[in-house]
């Protein structure tokens, strides 16, 4: 009997009518593995991947391949984005068999939990075979597969520990992470690394501050190219914004086409803050059409942001995406035709499959003439028409609490540099505005969504779906991104509330999450007992718990004046700087957060009737140093710390900076405060 019919996770209802006996993760399928004396097979994807839908189609809906599953094993599916704790263990034992991970990920284990033996996708004669091999061994040579997994979990505890070398994230550790990823990176193509090729946005958010501290010419240009070759490749969708997981190849050409929020959320962050510091006209474009995509494509009205969309449409990789010249021609006519593919480097030969050509973008569009760069947005308009009418890919639509705090804080940031660097006079200025109307709409639904909806008894859930709330218990990841954003809301609206309920996930975490050492585990310490209990420090596609909670920590005590939160996170960050010089690209948020704590980071906050238009508050946000906070408005405003005895002298409205809890004297002039911030 399938048993996913009830399962909030669109992953797991996509095996709802599997003819596999499937579980949910849950207590009662390894209890049922006891009672039978059989393995469990343990089966991780998320509803995006595109290798997931591939091993569905190919095993788990071909009925004798799910005979073999049944008969031999009680087979559980987990979606990895709804349990992440689950995903982070069993992806540790499979990076430690096999060397590498990924999904979908396959793992065999004793009815205890202990992994035996683990893998990812299997064609299906391979898994037929496996499926044989292991339950013949399960039979024959149970002392063996005992034995082997006892050592895979002696080596799961090690990669997990808490405990090791601490030391304090200094200027000099930061300079050496700067260094090392300017060592390794790619100067043809931007970015780091060869094929498959990820946005690297939390390096790039590191090294913009590194640049903002040291002025780094070095650190700024990886920026700008890396941004660039991005937002000109395939791997954005050239028409209605946003970006892809990654690119399939070394150069950005062709992605593998599902989008998901998290790598759109700290992008437009990157996007945005280059902007503002450099006024890059691309960098305001693809911001804006970031943000765009954010509000547009993954908001659900009074609800947060769904987590993702599909690689596939239809079963087929970018069907919805990719173009030939005849194609162009049909919807533009000949002559824009020819414009579009020679813009878009659309050719006969193609650059994905069957002649088809992912959009990129061969010209400098943004400091094109006026007639050209208008051309080019009717162009867009009329092939973004065109593309609708084709069918889409399918959007996982549950709204995952860190994913939404992530987008949050983009967007709040994103919502004060448009205030600040946009001019009436742009002549998409239009544009620009109704972008910041609907996506200031959607990041407001998406905090009141996680506020009511995700915090329930004080504590934090995973997940949630039509306005329904999971049972997955919130992990560190979680507590860390959303009281995050909540101090990005408290600083953007000026409402006490927004901290209250930042300063309550924080006091959750130190409670429940804290490790003896300084740092934090990633599962509470009452959450569900796993065969380990997963601490890791290193970011990967999205911050580390670790790197998440400190970022949160940091931005909390800044606003509050409460030191013991600081010194919270200069004890966890200490955990993490003995690694951040030696792999500074698995360190990008924690090195992102030691520059704020480098920084000071500064406390700024403006005394005026005017929170939005007051040239001081301007220039308190374009002259921002590192992970400054910002607030805006009346002396004494309740709930609101930095303003509080804090009057406006002469009358005037009036600056205060202190940084590091050590303050400099009041301004009433905006040159004064920008002496004071750079």
């Amino acid at each position: 009997m399938n048993r996913l019919a009830d399962a909030t996770s669109p992953y797991l209802l996509q095996h709802a009518d599997n003819p596999v006996d499937w579980w949910p993760w849950c207590d009662e399928a390894f209890a049922e593995a006891k009672r039978r004396d059989v393995p469990v097979l343990i089966s991780v994807g998320y509803a995006a991947c595109h290798w997931c839908h591939v091993m569905a189609h190919e095993s788990f809906e071909n009925e004798g391949v799910a005979q073999l599953m049944n008969d031999d094993f009680v087979c559980v599916k987990v979606d990895r984005e709804e349990r992440p704790d689950v995903d982070a263990v069993y992806m540790t034992a499979t990076q430690a068999m096999t060397g590498q991970g990924g999904w979908p990920m396959t793992v065999f284990a004793a009815p205890d939990g202990t992994p035996f033996f683990c893998g990812t996708y299997f064609p299906r004669a391979n898994f037929v075979r496996l499926l044989g091999s292991v339950a013949a061994a399960w039979r024959d040579q149970r002392e063996a597969v005992l034995r082997q997994g006892a050592a895979v979990v002696e080596a799961i505890g090690g990669a997990q520990a808490v405990g090791g070398l601490t030391a304090p994230l200094t200027a000099e550790l930061l300079d050496a992470a700067a260094d090392q990823l300017a060592s390794e990176y790619d100067e043809r193509n931007g970015g780091f690394g060869d094929a498959p090729k990820f946005p690297p946005h939390m390096n790039l958010l590191f090294l913009l501050r590194h640049h903002q501290r040291t002025g780094s010419p070095r650190s700024l240009e990886i920026v700008r190219h890396t941004c660039e070759a991005m937002a000109r490749g395939g791997l954005h969708d050239q028409l209605a914004g946003g970006f892809a997981r990654y690119s399939v190849d070394g150069h950005w050409t062709v992605p593998h086409f599902e989008k998901m929020l998290y790598d759109n959320a700290l992008l437009l962050r990157v996007y945005t803050q280059l902007w503002r510091l450099t006024g890059d006209r691309l960098a305001r474009r693809v911001a804006r059409d970031t943000a765009r995509f954010l509000a547009d494509e993954l908001h659900r009205a009074g609800e947060g942001f769904a987590s993702a969309l599909d690689a596939d449409t239809e079963g087929v990789e970018g069907l919805t995406y990719v173009w030939t010249p005849a194609q162009l021609v049909e919807v533009l006519g000949e002559e824009d035709g020819r414009f579009a593919a020679d813009l878009f480097e659309v050719t006969e030969q193609g650059t994905f499959e069957h002649g088809t050509s992912v959009l990129r973008l061969a010209r400098d569009i943004d400091d094109a003439d006026a007639s050209v760069r208008r051309r080019w947005q009717e162009v867009v308009g009329r092939l973004l028409a065109a593309r609708d009418t084709r069918p889409q890919p399918a959007r996982d639509d549950k709204v995952v609490a860190a994913w939404n705090g992530l987008a949050i804080t983009a967007i709040a940031e994103f919502q004060q540099v448009a205030a600040l660097c946009s001019a009436p006079d742009d002549e998409d200025a239009n544009l620009m505005e109704g972008v910041t109307i609907v996506a200031d709409g959607a990041m407001r639904d998406a905090a009141e969504h996680l506020a009511a909806v995700h915090v329930v008894d004080g504590r934090l859930r995973r997940v949630s779906r039509d306005k329904v709330v999971g049972e997955p218990a919130g992990v560190l990841e979680d507590y860390g991104c959303v009281a995050e954003a909540f101090c990005a809301m408290h600083q953007l609206t000026g409402e006490g509330r927004w901290l209250v309920l930042a300063g309550q996930l924080l006091d959750v975490a130190l409670a429940r999450f804290a490790a003896p050492d300084g740092g934090f585990y990633d599962t509470a310490d009452d959450a569900e007992r796993l065969i380990a209990r997963p601490a890791d420090p290193t970011d990967n596609a999205t911050p580390a718990g670790r790197s998440a909670i400190v970022a949160a920590l940091v931005a909390y005590a800044a606003l509050t004046g409460e030191i013991r939160y600081r010194e919270a996170a200069d004890a966890a960050l200490a955990t993490v700087a003995p690694i951040v010089a030696r792999h500074a690209r698995f360190t990008g948020y924690a090195a992102t957060v030691g520059e704020a704590l480098l920084s000071g980071p500064y406390e700024i906050a403006v005394v005026t009737d005017d929170p939005v238009g007051d040239p001081l508050v301007a220039a308190a946000l374009r002259h921002a140093p590192p992970g400054a906070v910002v607030v805006a408005g009346r002396a004494d405003q309740p709930g609101v710390p930095l303003l509080a005895d804090r009057p406006a002298l002469g009358g005037q409205p009036t600056a205060y900076v202190c940084r590091g809890f050590v303050c400099d004297r009041p301004v009433t002039a905006v040159e004064d405060l920008v002496a004071q911030l750079t």
